[in-house]
């Protein structure tokens, strides 16, 4: 198939986690098939529910827990955080 965009190249199909992605690998536009934007959102969103499901329940009356300020650009302070599902699905 040829992309919309560039109109001279051939899309790429490249399957990732399941789901088939049709890339350009001119200007880098990713197409999807019917249904397949369907099981990306219903990934991430079963991905995020168990995090939101964990976090402990604090309630209003109780004053906030007091943190010592951290440095803002010490480079011993940077944390990697997880990728979520829409970054290892397009990387």
């Amino acid at each position: 198939m040829q992309c919309p965009v560039c109109t001279d190249k051939t899309l790429i199909m490249s399957e990732r986690q399941g789901i088939e992605i049709d890339y350009c690998p001119g200007c880098r536009g990713v197409w999807l098939d019917r249904g397949e934007l369907d099981k990306i959102i219903e990934r991430n969103a079963a991905e995020q529910a168990p995090a939101v499901a964990s976090r402990p329940v604090v309630p209003a009356s109780a004053p906030p827990p007091q943190h010592a300020p951290r440095p803002q650009h010490d480079e011993h302070y940077r944390h990697k955080r997880k990728k979520s599902f829409f970054e290892e699905l397009f990387d």
